[in-house]
């Protein structure tokens, strides 16, 4: 076991990939000889040169159709999406063929393509910089969706996302890329207790609620299970990792035993994953529930600029205020909550 940031858990991770095989190809814009504007590519061209580390032109579309041939062509191509409000250019190239050539093709063409995207806020960050674009891609079928929270499996799940024959759009929380924890690197492909890039995680047990969530509020859930736990409330914390597809099982079964449930992300409110997956648990485990799920999320509206940012992100206390109102306690943030 090794520590090591989230970032250089990612590198650790991508270096990996490269030496396994020969047909992994890196492209983006500054990745080369910069590192990438966080660093995570920091030092992969020098070992594995320029034709497997490509520096781009700062052109999203033709970056992804530029992979979308590499990839028709048996290479893997691992694309770097700048930052998550840069993708939108790329967003035709990859809903209407990077999801659709495999069932268009009837299974004869793959997209092993890998298209990772910081995401979320909390960094200060001008317009455009900072947003949670997921629902987009979750919504899109054909494409496998994927979003880390720590260092582990950081390093484990771009391997697979990279391995997999299917695209891959991995979500990396940008605010969480100096958090430290232990990385196993043995692990390879395997990940963490054997477990794959679609499964989701018990990271704390309980038995009165269950808190889902993904990216970067699963340190804040772990956080909140703690302070809850001071007043004499128990809940289990759900790292989602996989957006698409759900791992429903794992959700029901923690349902099933506490009776209620909290979905936590930074994204706004209105056709969030949040509300999918309320929808989906309510069909499914109707006459478990205590009380209707609920939803702590992002405000319906544009991201903030930065200086107010941490009013519109999911903090502890509207959280916890989510955990109260699952449990039908009066909460002080019920009008918050519905101006929303």
């Amino acid at each position: 076991m090794a520590e090591m940031t989230f970032g250089k858990a990612l590198n650790a991770g991508l270096r990996r990939a490269l030496e396994r095989d020969p047909k992994v190809v890196l492209m983006g814009e500054d990745i080369g000889r910069l590192g990438g504007v966080f660093r995570i590519t920091d030092g992969l061209q020098k070992d594995f040169g320029a034709h497997r580390v490509i520096d781009t032109p700062l052109a999203e579309a033709g970056i992804m159709g530029t992979a979308i041939g590499m990839a028709y062509r048996g290479y893997r191509p691992v694309v770097e999406i700048q930052f998550d409000g840069f993708v939108y250019p790329a967003f035709d190239q990859i809903v209407s063929q990077v999801a659709k050539l495999h069932y268009r093709t009837r299974g004869m063409v793959r997209m092993p393509l890998t298209i990772r995207i910081p995401f979320g806020g909390g960094i200060g960050s001008p317009e455009h910089h900072s947003e949670s674009p997921e629902a987009y891609f979750t919504h899109t079928s054909g494409l496998r969706v994927v979003a880390v929270s720590n260092p582990q499996d950081a390093y484990s799940m771009v391997q697979q996302a990279i391995a997999s024959d299917d695209p891959v759009v991995f979500f990396e929380p940008k605010r969480r890329y100096h958090d430290r924890g232990e990385v196993d690197e043995s692990t390879g492909l395997e990940g963490p207790g054997g477990l794959s890039m679609g499964q989701a995680r018990v990271v704390a047990e309980g038995g009165d609620v269950t808190l889902v969530a993904y990216g970067p509020l699963v340190k804040t859930c772990l956080d909140a299970a703690v302070a809850a736990s001071d007043e004499g409330v128990s809940v289990e914390v759900i790292d989602l990792r996989s957006l698409s597809p759900v791992d429903y099982p794992t959700l029901e079964a923690s349902v099933r035993r506490t009776g209620r449930l909290v979905v936590a992300h930074e994204a706004a409110e209105s056709g969030g994953l949040g509300a999918e997956i309320a929808a989906s648990i309510t069909e499914r485990c109707f006459y478990h529930l205590e009380h209707a799920p609920v939803r702590v999320t992002g405000f319906d509206i544009p991201y903030p600029y930065s200086k107010i940012e941490h009013h519109h992100l999911p903090d502890l206390d509207r959280i916890l205020d989510g955990v109260d109102r699952a449990l039908g306690r009066p909460n002080s943030l019920s009008g918050l909550e519905e101006g929303q």
